[in-house]
Order: C-alpha cells, then sequence, then structure tokens
C-alpha cells in the first residue's frame, strides 16, 4: 500500500511517523511544498517548542478549543497530553511542566523535537520531499494521483492532508468534495492608541480580568471574558488574557474589522469594596504623600501613574485633599477601565487560523473524510484551533496519530 501525507509540519510528520509505527509494510512518502520541514515547530515558544499542555482531563482540556472542542471529545480520549509526554519519552525526549501548564522539552530547544521526528521518520523508511508543492489531487478510480507544481505525477492508495493553514490545502480539500468554513486569523494582539498605554511598553500584570465587547451585524453586542495575565506593547495590549480573546472571539473581531471595547479590571482578586477601603487607608495614613507617587495597589508604579492622571487626579494632589468623586473616578480605572480596540497586531509567526474543513465531513474516529473515502485529514487543516499554551500542537498530535492508525484499515 502506497500512502502520500501531504505538509512537512507537525501533523505531518507525526501522522507519517505512526502510519510507518503501524503499518511496516506501507510505503509512505511525505510531500512539503518549501524548502524547510517543521517550520511552526522550530519557531513555538520562542525557539523552545511548546509541544503540549498538562491538561490530563480530556473533559477539561475541550475548553481550550474554541472551535472544534465537541470533535476531540471522543478523539482525545484515544490519545491526549498524557500520552503525547509518553511518546516523546520513549523517543527519548523528556518534557516538563511549567508553572502555567505549558510544556517544553527539558532541553528548552525546539531542534530536539524537530531531530526526533526527522530521524524517527527516516528511520521507519518514511521518504522524505521537500520542494514538492501539490497543485491537485485526483481520484479517477480506486487510486489517487497527485499531481506536483513541477509537474510529477504520483499514485497513491490513501492520502492524509496535513497542509495547516495553506490556502492550497484547502483548496485540495474542496476539490475533493469538501466544504471549508472560511478562514479567519485567531490569537492575536490587541492594537490600541491611548494616552494610558503611551511608552508603557514591557509593562505587565498578573492577573487581569479582562472583557471584549463587539457589536454584531444585527446591533446586538456580545461579550467574552478571559482572566490572565496582560503585557502592554508599542502598539496596544498583549499577553495570554488578550490572545484568548482574540481565540473566543475570532469570528465576531473579523466581522467588525477587529474593531471593539476591551474592559479591564486591573486588580481582579480584590473586591472593589476592599479596594475602596485600601484607598481610604492611604488617604488616612499617607495623607500627606502625593497619590502619583503613593502607590497602595499592587500595580507597577507606572501604571498607577496613568491610572491617577486618566482619573483627573492633579498630579501634585495629596491623598488628604483627594474628593469622593475622584476617589470614585480611580476606583472606575482600577476596575472598569475602558479602551478601544482599532485593529489587530500578529503573534509574531505562530499565527493560527479559525476556520478550515467542515468538521461533521470527517470521522473523528479514523480523520478519514465522509466525502472522499481514502482521503485523511489533520492538523490545522481541519476547523479546529486551540487558545496559546500547546493546544494547537496538542490538537495536531492528537489528530495525526489517529489518522496514522488508521491510514492502512480498508475506507469506510
Amino acid at each position: 500500500m502506497k500512502i502520500v501525507v501531504v505538509g512537512g509540519g507537525a501533523a505531518g510528520f507525526f501522522g507519517a511517523i505512526a502510519c510507518a509505527e503501524a503499518y511496516p509494510q506501507a510505503q509512505v512518502l511525505l510531500l512539503e511544498a518549501g524548502k524547510t520541514l517543521l517550520s511552526k515547530v522550530r519557531i513555538s515558544g520562542g525557539g523552545r517548542c511548546n509541544v503540549t499542555h498538562a491538561c490530563f482531563d480530556p473533559a477539561v482540556l475541550v475548553h481550550h478549543y474554541p472551535r472544534g472542542g465537541k470533535a476531540l471529545r471522543g478523539a482525545f480520549s484515544r490519545f491526549q497530553p498524557q500520552d503525547t509526554v509518553a511518546w516523546y519519552a520513549q523517543h527519548q525526549v523528556k518534557l516538563k511542566t511549567e508553572a502555567d501548564g505549558r510544556m517544553f522539552p527539558v532541553t528548552d530547544d525546539s531542534d530536539t523535537v524537530v531531530q526526533c521526528l526527522l530521524q524517527t521518520a527516516r528511520r521507519l523508511g518514511v521518504e522524505i520531499v521537500t520542494g514538492a508543492a501539490v497543485s491537485s489531487i485526483e481520484k479517477p478510480a480506486t487510486q489517487f494521483q497527485v499531481t506536483l507544481v513541477s509537474g510529477r505525477n504520483v499514485r497513491c492508495d490513501r492520502i492524509l492532508l496535513a497542509t495547516g493553514s495553506s490556502p492550497q490545502g484547502w483548496r485540495i480539500a474542496k476539490s475533493l468534495g469538501h466544504k471549508i468554513i472560511a478562514p479567519v486569523p485567531s490569537l492575536f494582539t490587541f492594537k490600541i492608541k491611548d494616552s494610558r498605554l503611551e511608552n508603557l511598553a514591557g509593562v505587565s500584570v498578573t492577573p487581569v480580568h479582562a472583557r471584549l465587547k463587539t457589536l454584531g451585524e444585527n446591533g446586538k453586542s456580545s461579550s467574552i471574558e478571559q482572566t490572565g495575565p496582560l503585557l502592554i506593547t508599542h502598539w496596544g495590549v498583549s499577553g495570554p488574557a488578550v490572545l484568548k480573546l482574540s481565540a473566543w472571539g475570532a469570528r465576531a473581531l473579523h466581522t467588525t474589522q477587529y474593531r471593539g471595547q476591551l474592559i479591564v479590571n486591573w486588580l481582579p482578586e480584590t473586591q472593589l469594596e476592599e479596594i475602596r477601603s485600601v484607598l481610604l487607608a492611604a488617604k488616612e495614613r499617607a495623607a500627606k504623600r502625593v497619590i502619583s507617587t503613593h502607590n497602595p495597589v499592587k500595580l507597577p508604579q507606572r501604571l498607577w501613574q496613568r491610572l491617577v492622571d486618566a482619573a483627573s487626579v492633579p498630579p501634585e494632589k495629596r491623598w488628604a485633599d483627594l474628593s469622593k468623586k475622584e476617589l470614585n473616578r480611580l476606583l472606575s480605572h482600577l476596575t472598569q477601565d475602558s479602551y478601544n480596540i482599532q485593529g489587530k497586531g500578529v503573534f509574531k509567526d505562530e499565527f493560527v487560523t479559525c476556520g478550515g474543513v467542515a468538521l461533521k465531513e470527517v470521522n473523528f474516529k479514523t480523520l478519514e473524510s465522509r466525502r472522499c473515502p481514502g482521503l485523511f485529514l489533520a492538523g490545522e487543516v481541519l476547523d479546529i484551533d486551540g487558545v496559546t499554551g500547546g493546544f494547537n500542537f496538542q490538537s495536531a498530535w492528537t489528530t495525526a496519530w489517529l489518522a496514522g492508525q488508521s491510514l492502512g484499515l480498508p475506507s469506510i
């Protein structure tokens, strides 16, 4: 049996390896359009490779996927982060868990993962060809015909389409009968131009409670919330709280051309009345101190000064002279600070898309197409995306492993 894997990324390699391990007699050919293999693996996690996340309960794990969680529930019961950790350990790559649950190789070097996948694939006899862009795939009879841009034709019995967020992958899937959910960006930063944030690039607050409000086409507003670290940047805000909001709000933000309102509670772990008490205590105990320089709450000093200024408290005013109206305005900025989102930034090169092959058209027990027998799909070519933290790689490992286990089976 001859099997072609289209795509030399995480899902393509993991699927090719799983197939070669399960069906040693099969001929597995992996085609990568570019010259570089495993490019996202190389750059993930700032070059350290965030392999997965230490969430070992499938029922909890699925809540980290804005799209695809329901379909992945059964898949994760068969291959989840615990299995990923065990698989890499069996292949001499030990993973470690960081405080936020992200898992990296103990070497802190993505090349450890890259070399593991490359060497394992080669040891198992997978033929790897780079610079092999696919122009079309047809199924005139029982076999597939894969035509490369170079003009080369390859015939095979099964295909694993693991083209990531490549538009060509979606075009191929569509030509083979699949519906494509329109791809839009996910996991991005927010562009905000506001005097409160100017020259504060690099200031971070952990945690904040952030709420994203958008206006739908029907004129109704919707909101989603996240709690986590927030980082102020040169162009606006980033950090896990913002990236998660961008993932869950990907379609709504696309509809509004990336306009919306971000409401930040800078002190989510403290109740409003407790904060009021802290400010009133400062008014009594630090009466002669200047408000802008005496910061009684757990916030970076420069941010505190901006919020005091935003509350229209004069820069030299002392705590003793703080009026009730000024105190209420300051409380509002500390707990309900509102910013206008004016666009989206990018999340480094680790872009993720929301959209892809409609999940109802795929059998999630095998990852075989319900539209084209013998065609299997894995990774980001599917309408699956996770929040930041290793979840996107985990869905790639899971779908690819399941596909690899099924590629040698009779078609449905």
